[in-house]
């Protein structure tokens, strides 16, 4: 059976997903758009994506695309899916979407309406007027933009950024899918030593060790689909398998987290051993504005505190400063996520590159320095002040 795949991402991991897709996943039909990542397959495509896609938030089915400018059009068109292929007499078919710039324009309404249409198709299928939905959850979801309907099941369940290893968190915690778009941005593999100086409840010092072992990211966690009658079993035990099978169990990485708060690096040890790699990384309680970067090689990730849920705006730049003056002048390659469009300001250096990226609803930026020289923020600043307007040749002098 070939099926239409979408894997809604935060905004700015969809050519990272797509990537995943291509070159780990070996599939060609990738197309990426804002926020979500379109691809052709079957079950065995559906099991794989589950289990190893790192940076994408759930794995959709595609059942439909069509135009619904009325409730009669939105009714009729999701009749016509067969519904009776995924949903058995017994199984929940929950309905959840949203609605942007449509003549449609009533979320409960909308809700009612596909699960109406739903009920009618799955009565005439199996001959009952009431379906007690006690069974499997066949999540369905449903999106109306600009007139555009398209229908969904959801085969993930929980959102794929829950791995299953993190229970419980500090804070402020770091979705994992982006803490390993931020280990994938900089192709690092486990060849280098990584550093994390602020590692919380160590999500991004675990995404590294499983991406460097080649771990799945959703081994230790299940899907809504593997429930589903429609989808043989073996598929899902064979992806394990196959997932298990890759993993490289006698590596040794050089991977190291640490946290000013000890409590962090408790429940960062305590995280590491649900997630299988506990014997990878290092945690110790340490301030992160007073470790030797000088003499270390390696690259160095983080999450600073950036105002938003941990300390105010001011403690956080007092940070920055302090950090600067600690690692700016170090080798080491360094990507800092912060939320602080004034972060290189205070850490002291111009980023050799920025990448916008969300973590939640907060919009972030990666500041990444992996050039040999660092330049100076004050002699930018410099630079810029100096600089003479483009067209002086042909500027009338104001007296």
């Amino acid at each position: 059976m070939k099926l239409e795949f979408c894997c809604p991402t935060l905004f700015g991991l969809e050519g990272i997903v797509a990537d995943e897709l291509r070159f780990e996943g070996k599939l060609e039909d990738v197309r990426a758009e804002n926020g979500r990542v379109f691809f052709t397959g079957d079950f065995n495509t559906l099991a794989w994506a589950n289990l190893n896609l790192r940076c994408a938030e759930r794995v959709l089915i595609r059942l439909a695309k069509f135009k619904a400018t009325n409730f009669e059009e939105l009714f009729d068109n999701v009749y016509k899916i067969d519904w009776e292929s995924w949903i058995g007499v017994n199984d929940a078919f929950p309905v959840k979407g949203h609605i942007l710039g449509s003549k449609i324009n009533s979320l409960p309404h909308t809700q009612a309406m596909i699960k109406k249409s739903i009920v009618k198709r799955l009565e005439s299928v199996y001959g009952v007027s009431w379906f007690e939905e006690v069974g499997s959850k066949v999540q369905i979801q449903f999106s109306i933009m600009n007139d555009i309907a398209e229908i969904f099941l959801d085969t993930s369940g929980a959102g794929l950024h829950k791995r299953g290893y993190r229970a419980n968190s500090n804070a402020a915690p770091l979705r994992e899918t982006l803490a390993a778009a931020m280990i994938k941005v900089a192709r690092w593999r486990g060849r280098d030593a990584l550093l994390d100086p602020f590692c919380g409840s160590g999500t991004i010092a675990i995404e590294a060790a499983m991406i460097a072992q080649r771990r799945a990211a959703g081994l230790t966690r299940r899907f809504d689909a593997e429930k589903w009658d429609v989808i043989p079993k073996e598929v899902w035990s064979n992806a394990r398998k196959n997932a298990l099978d890759n993993i490289l169990t006698d590596a040794k990485f050089e991977i190291y987290g640490s946290d000013i708060d000890k409590e962090c690096t408790e429940l960062s040890i305590a995280n590491a051993k649900k997630a299988g790699v506990n014997n990878l990384i290092q945690f110790t309680t340490e301030d992160a504005t007073k470790i030797n970067y000088i003499n270390r090689s390696g690259l160095v990730f983080a999450n600073p505190p950036y105002g938003e849920r941990l300390m105010d705006i001011d403690e956080a730049r007092k940070l920055y400063t302090l950090l600067g003056k600690a690692a700016g002048k170090s080798d080491l390659k360094q990507y800092y996520l912060t939320s602080d469009e004034e972060f290189e300001k205070h850490f002291g250096y111009i980023a050799d590159k920025k990448r916008k990226l969300y973590n939640g609803m907060i919009k972030c930026d990666l500041y990444m320095y992996f050039k040999p020289e660092r330049k100076p923020f004050k002699n930018q600043m410099a630079k810029n002040s100096t600089r003479q307007p483009r067209n002086t040749k042909n500027s009338k002098k104001i007296y």
